[in-house]
């Protein structure tokens, strides 16, 4: 326990005791008497916490001394609370069934208590209660109550406690963090000996595989990752819990009482007791700070606290990157390694007592070059213990052969790893067997993600390729990014591994096709690798990755042309998402210059595989097939051009030919006068829009408006479940506003566009797609909510839908989110397109975004002609094509000025200083993800 300074000023029990003396003096009935009592406590307890709180925040206490304090200020008002009851209640003749100890459980027992903590009590008597206890033990725990304090209790004779124990091991941990508080001390010295003998003995095994299932399960329920956007300090990965669980096991197995005693046991070296320290002391840290911020039992780093938090923890913003981003970081580091704590921990004391079966079975072996280590069972493990540090190669030979053979790698093998890591150096980084070792486990043909993430664990990998190890915890403060960057890395590799052995035929078909066409492999895996290595520099990561992909290459062992590839891949790795995801793919020069970017069909299908692990990589729900369905039209298209003549005018005028011949099969049962007229009714760009059976498709819906109403109007709906989209047509009467206004209507319907392509036919009709998602970003499925879009649809059109049903629809709530600001952005391109200006609108996303947007640019005198719709965590990016009232680009300085000054009001974020966030009081699920 730390040492806590000047107890006194804290809470001086003597003192408390005196003034109760004089309360009974002086106060001869019993309700004024607790009366009296009960202020007297509360106001020590007030004082008593105001002094710990002032303590850690001056930084005069750290975490572990404030939370033992917590538990000294706790233990002293019980003392005091236990003798009231005691002559409130007193007995002339003891006997042995009167004895009562009141004793701390849980991290009460532990003497760890953060502010806000629960106070957990065992009431123990010998065999039998008895009235006289249960009064002392109801005046108690009314005291408590009455003092605001969370109690859980238990009350419980001595065999109960065993038998129980024995029963379930959630009260075997119980029993084994209890500490005397008060009462009769022989009763609880009793249990502990007895729990020794009677429960403890030859069950020591079980309790660490027991302790082991209720981890694994607790992380699951947690969502399975120390890398969620808003973790559980306590509960979740890497957590304060994991830190007990290691205590728990230490305790049980060896009776150590912390991690100075588990060095003497041979368990932890000195250097990971101290990391033990000084993630336990970060915890705690973070856990008072959440606790006094919050005013209760917050276990959450939700978004809003975590740059308060970091403020408060001393960390500053540094060029390219962020204090929270670096509070962030150091959080993900501490969790880490309580994971890689908790692994090598675990694992060597379950190996440790593992019983020999009386009878072990002859296997067949496969046998392995195991290159100078041994295997142990089912482990890999090493001859002798100076193997790295007399070749320090070998510690990259040893993840090798792991990943080769299947084999685990030995508890013992591990700690010498991260005990051998000082010995990399330059030579070691820069030794062409080294590098070979590596790359091979990189670009292996299985699975290597589980070996990297165990180098990652280690060290190794940080060690051995330092720019790794600059981005190891590196956070961004966002809602769209939800893994570290090199969680993020690994998780990309093992995709890209993935997609290469065909486990996602119906998710990537496109990149699981070609990425077997590929001439540059290795290429592809460094490229992936590298592609995130220089975020948190400042900069553009992307060209600074580069220059980092052209220095190690070389180190690899990779050709010129290779390091040329990779560097090429890390310079461009985003240019295809940007592309598919911003830009109309129906515009010719769109295709035009991401071709100028990629140059070859190679290097084509080289980033279309980087991209889809790269998405896929970001977070759960980030990818979908909508996405998916715009890189492959984006590729599709970009190879057609490169690799057939088409980009002369006669081309693409025969292209439009053949479209339009096409569509006149696929109308087989119309009249060819009808055909005719459908075919005048479209311009060049829209034949080349759409595929023959959307076109088709819309043709009938032309029809079937223009036969029932002199005013033409028609609304169709198509489900896309592989593209997890609906797809609307809307056939109109064309006019000023027109988008603005079905983007309203949907926004009460509850759905968001996602993609919109508009046309106006010569007769003047708006033909309009817009492929739209509900909230969940899935297709708009249901009957009754198909019914609903197409009714508010048409009333969109008709100018049916009043401005207060579109604002109580789109309504914003400021929520924890509100810390991430997104600060309003237009960038106005006259070069994207050769036919219109294209608008591109940054901003903070939320409900009615486009709806704003679009009326903002329809008040400009603005006609949009295709629109893409993207957000990114927090972050709404939003596309347009527009031309003037004239049909024409706008290029009048003045005018783009306008624009850009009109749309940065119109999207900048709501006034949240009136409206201060709190966090949320209920635990939000967190978000699934694979560690």
């Amino acid at each position: 326990m730390s040492v806590i300074t000047d107890r006194r000023a804290i809470v001086d029990r003597r003192s408390l005791s005196e003034t109760v003396d004089a309360i009974f003096a002086r106060e001869h009935v019993d309700t004024a008497r607790r009366a009296a009592v009960l202020t007297l406590l509360r106001d020590a307890l007030n004082a008593g916490r105001a002094e710990v709180k002032k303590r850690f925040e001056t930084g005069t206490a750290n975490s572990r001394a404030t939370v033992h304090a917590n538990a000294f200020l706790v233990d002293q008002i019980l003392r005091v609370i236990y003798d009231v009851a005691e002559r409130e209640y007193p007995i002339t003749v003891p006997t042995k069934g009167d004895r009562l100890a009141m004793i701390a459980v849980g991290g009460y027992g532990r003497a760890e208590m953060a502010p806000a903590s629960d106070v957990d009590l065992l009431f123990l008597y010998p065999y039998k209660q008895t009235p006289r206890g249960e009064q002392v033990v109801e005046f108690v725990l009314y005291m408590l109550w009455d003092l605001k304090l969370k109690v859980g209790h238990a009350t419980r004779s001595t065999d109960e406690c065993l038998r129980l124990a024995r029963q379930d091991w959630t009260i075997a941990t119980a029993v084994l963090e209890a500490r005397y508080l008060w009462g009769d001390q022989d009763l609880y010295n009793d249990l502990r000996q007895r729990f020794q003998d009677e429960v403890v003995a030859g069950t020591k095994l079980p309790f660490v595989e027991a302790k082991l299932a209720e981890r694994d399960a607790r992380h699951k329920r947690m969502g399975d990752s120390r890398y969620v956007l808003e973790p559980n300090i306590k509960e979740g990965k890497g957590g304060l819990r994991d830190l007990q669980t290691l205590y728990w096991i230490g305790r049980y197995v060896y009776g150590a009482n912390d991690a100075a005693d588990l060095i003497q046991h041979g368990i932890l070296s000195k250097d990971e007791a101290r990391r033990f320290d000084k993630a336990l002391t970060l915890l705690l840290a973070i856990r008072c700070h959440l606790h006094y911020l919050t005013g209760r039992g917050e276990e959450r780093l939700t978004f809003d606290l975590q740059p308060e938090i970091a403020k408060l923890l001393g960390y500053t913003d540094h060029p390219g990157v962020s204090g929270v981003e670096r509070f962030m970081k150091h959080y993900y580091i501490a969790a880490k390694e309580v994971g890689n704590l908790t692994r090598i921990y675990c694992a060597a004391i379950e190996a440790e007592h593992k019983r020999r079966p009386w009878l072990r079975l002859p296997r067949l072996v496969q046998r392995h070059d195991l290159r100078g280590f041994k295997q142990e069972g089912d482990w890999l493990t090493v001859d002798h213990d100076k193997v790295f540090t007399k070749d320090p190669v070998a510690l990259m030979r040893l993840f090798h052969v792991s990943h080769v053979t299947g084999l685990d790698i030995h508890p013992h093998a591990l700690r010498l790893v991260t005990q051998s890591l000082r010995t990399i150096d330059a030579a070691v980084r820069d030794d062409p067997e080294a590098n070979r070792l590596f790359l091979d486990i990189l670009s292996s043909r299985g699975d290597a993600t589980p070996t990297l993430r165990r180098m990652n664990e280690a060290g190794l990998f940080g060690r051995f390729f330092p720019d790794f190890g600059r981005v190891v915890g590196q956070m961004q403060h966002d809602m769209y990014h939800v893994y570290t960057v090199d969680e993020h890395t690994i998780f990309a590799l093992g995709i890209l591994n993935g997609i290469e052995r065909g486990i996602y035929p119906d998710d990537h078909p496109l990149s699981t096709r070609v990425i077997h066409e590929v001439q540059s492999r290795r290429a592809l895996y460094i490229g992936v690798l590298l592609h995130d290595i220089a975020k948190g520099r400042g900069g553009d990561h992307s060209i600074l990755g580069a220059e980092v992909a052209e220095h190690v290459c070389p180190r690899l062992g990779m050709t010129t042309e290779e390091t040329e590839t990779v560097a090429w891949l890390v310079r461009q790795h985003l240019v295809m998402s940007n592309t598919a995801f911003r830009r109309d793919l129906s515009d010719p020069k769109t295709i035009a210059d991401f071709i100028e970017i990629v140059q070859s069909p190679e290097r084509l299908k080289l980033l279309t595989c980087l991209t889809v692990a790269d998405i896929r990589a970001v977070g759960p729900g980030v990818w979908n097939n909508w996405k998916g369905a715009l890189l492959r039209e984006l590729y599709d298209n970009a190879l057609a051009a490169m690799t057939i003549d088409d980009a002369t005018a006669t081309a693409r005028a025969h292209r439009i030919e053949v479209a339009k011949e096409e569509l006149a099969a696929a109308l087989t049962d119309w009249p060819k006068k009808e055909i005719e007229a459908h075919l005048a009714r479209g311009y060049p760009a829209y034949w080349l829009a759409f595929d023959t059976d959307t076109l088709a498709h819309q043709a009938r819906l032309v029809r079937r408006a223009e036969a029932a109403a002199d005013t033409p109007l028609g609304v169709d709906t198509r489900v896309d479940t592989f593209r997890a989209v609906t797809e609307v047509t809307v056939y109109a009467p064309d006019g000023a506003g027109v988008f603005a206004s079905i983007a309203g209507a949907m926004a009460v319907a509850g759905a968001s566009i996602v993609d919109a392509r508009i046309f106006t036919t010569p007769q003047g009709m708006a033909l309009d797609a817009f492929w739209v998602q509900d909230a969940e970003g899935k297709a708009v499925a249901a009957q009754a909510k198909l019914a609903r879009l197409t009714k508010q649809v048409e009333r969109g059109v008709r100018g049916q839908v009043k401005k207060s049903e579109i604002a109580k629809a789109t309504h914003f709530t400021l929520t924890r989110t509100a810390v991430f600001h997104v600060s309003p952005r237009v960038i106005i391109d006259n070069t994207a397109s050769a036919t219109h200006t294209v608008i591109e609108v940054n901003g903070r996303d939320r409900p009615g975004f486009l709806y704003t947007t679009a009326t903002a640019i329809f008040e400009l005198g603005l006609r949009v002609a295709s629109a893409k719709i993207s957000t990114y965590g927090e972050r709404a990016v939003d596309t347009f094509y527009v031309k003037d009232a004239f049909g024409m680009k706008v290029t009048h300085q003045s005018k783009l000025n306008r624009i850009r000054e009109v749309l940065e009001a119109a999207v900048a974020e709501p006034d949240t200083s009136k409206t201060p966030t709190k966090p949320a009081s209920k635990p939000q699920p967190e978000p699934a993800a694979a560690q």
